[in-house]
């Protein structure tokens, strides 16, 4: 009965074991560390499988974040209104033709 219940204990242990996995770098150090970025990109590229798809998604995730500079949301430029010659149509069109 003791033989029994130390397999079965060794095997839940076994499969706990299994489901962990790796751990996986967080984007936030891999944005301060650009060399161990490269080199996981690197890793990524050459066996996406073996690196596993969570820290890949970190990766690419980290590669952004550095590539756009953060968080910072896009602000679009204040609406012109059509009385300025920069973007009235008209003119433009107007000053693009040759005169005679």
């Amino acid at each position: 009965m003791k033989s029994k219940y130390l397999l079965i204990m060794s095997v839940a242990l076994l499969v706990s074991a299994c489901d962990e996995g790796p751990a996986i770098e967080s984007v936030e150090s891999l944005v301060a560390n650009p060399e161990r970025l490269r080199e996981l990109r690197a890793q990524c590229k050459a066996d996406h499988a073996k690196v596993g798809n969570a820290q890949c998604n970190a990766v690419a995730e980290a590669t952004r974040q550095r590539f756009m500079g953060g968080a910072t949301a896009y602000t679009p430029p204040a609406a012109r209104t059509a009385s300025d010659p920069v973007s009235s149509p008209a003119s433009a069109a107007s000053s693009d033709i040759p005169k005679d």
